[in-house]
């Protein structure tokens, strides 16, 4: 099936520790909450259309990414995250992904902030997985039509400082010790950022009325006289612009499908999807998010898929001794399953073997039956033979005497 990955998402049940509640007690409960909602609501407004769209998780939710069939397996904790549905509704143009134009060619993958052969092993590991997830580009004979999409991973670091100081005080400095979770002096909070986006281009160099045209998207000229006072701005019966002209002058600025921005402008080695992206015209590039979005953190990496002794772990930290120890008791653990296995088919052979056994000697003793059996049928037979004779000699020595 070519299947080199498998994801999967999980999320944690939490029992209620205070038993069941009942419904009139959290009917009464929720509606608490809400008439406090109802006091706050005016103050929240702004900060809940801005946060509208993304959704904050607690600790429940996860992430598994293994590779098949050897591993390793990479657990994440999911912190936010956005649907494709919630994306498209903030955008102005939003763009199909499901097209097929999007879904059979790869996307083109970017690990950014991972670093390079100093990286931490932890994050080596996580960019080869991000990277082997799609299939690889080869880009000496790639077509520039093909490239459709993008998938960008980001690791964001953040080195927050336990013991910082406070009102101008001195921070206490780690002895250099072997740390355990909860004693070292800075806690790494790295957070991986997924993004998955549409590449779109748009032709430079022509004026923005004739690049609707050439892009189909006729303007309405039931006002005008003419084209050029379309493409000049101006009006012959006015004398001035025309309304219809200045609908598309208006805010002055480049919409967010038209980037003006001369750092965006490339030169198209081939042709690209889009009407005016001929091959050789400058044309400027544009990213249009696509969703969803992620935002996880690293927190165990396993060697296997889904089993195996764990390479690291973002909460649990062990010294060698410890890891060690861990890895025998593993050892071990994976030695008792396979004695116990074999025992189990050596005991499942011996049965195998003795039930054979017994019923050949079942087939046997029916046979020694058998033969007892027909062995005194033939001799009651050859009695009865013996009888008849002597009968027959009697009978024949009375006719003879009379």
């Amino acid at each position: 099936m070519g299947v080199t990955h498998i994801l999967s998402f999980s999320q944690r049940n939490y029992n209620n520790r205070r038993g069941n509640v009942s419904a009139a007690a959290t009917v009464a409960l929720l509606k608490n909450e809400e008439d406090k909602d109802d006091d706050d609501e005016d103050d929240e407004d702004e900060e809940k259309d801005n946060e509208e769209s993304t959704t904050k998780i607690g600790r429940g939710l996860y992430l598994r990414i293994g590779r098949f069939p050897l591993g390793p397996t990479l657990g994440f904790q999911i912190k936010q995250f956005t649907l494709c549905s919630h994306i498209k509704k903030l955008q102005k143009r939003p763009i199909d992904a499901t097209l097929p134009a999007y879904q059979d060619n790869s996307p083109i993958v970017v690990t950014n902030n991972f670093g390079g052969a100093e990286a931490p092993p932890h994050v080596k590991i996580m960019r080869i997985t991000f990277q082997n997830m799609f299939p690889a580009i080869n880009v000496t004979n790639v077509k520039l039509s093909n490239c459709r999409r993008v998938v960008l991973f980001n690791l964001i670091t953040n080195n927050k400082n336990k013991g910082a100081a406070v009102d101008g005080g001195t921070a206490p400095v780690s002895d250099g010790e072997s740390e355990k979770e909860g004693d070292s002096e800075y806690e790494h909070d790295e957070l991986v950022e997924v993004r998955h986006y549409a590449i779109k281009a748009t032709p430079v160099g022509v004026d923005r009325k004739v690049r609707r045209i050439i892009q189909s998207r006729l303007p309405n000229l039931n006002k005008l006289d003419d084209i050029s006072e379309y493409i000049l701005g101006t009006s012959s019966t006015t004398g001035g612009t025309s309304s219809a002209a200045a609908s598309y002058d208006a805010g002055g600025a480049a919409s967010d499908s038209e980037p003006e921005d001369e750092a965006t402008h490339v030169v198209l080695p081939q042709k690209y999807a889009g009407k005016g992206n001929a091959k050789s015209q400058k044309s400027a590039l544009k990213l249009v998010e696509l969703g969803p979005r992620l935002t996880m953190k690293l927190v165990k990496v396993e060697r296997g898929l889904g089993s195996g002794d764990v390479m690291y772990h973002a909460f649990i930290q062990k010294t060698p001794e410890e890891a060690m120890e861990l890895k025998q008791k593993a050892e071990q653990k994976v030695a008792l399953k396979k004695r116990r296995r074999e025992e189990q088919e050596a005991n499942v052979e011996r049965k195998l073997r003795e039930k054979e056994e017994k019923k050949q000697r079942k087939l046997m003793r029916k046979e020694e039956q058998n033969k007892k059996i027909m062995e005194e049928l033939r001799r009651g037979n050859a009695a009865e033979d013996s009888e008849e004779e002597e009968e027959e000699s009697d009978e024949s020595g009375s006719e003879v005497e009379e």
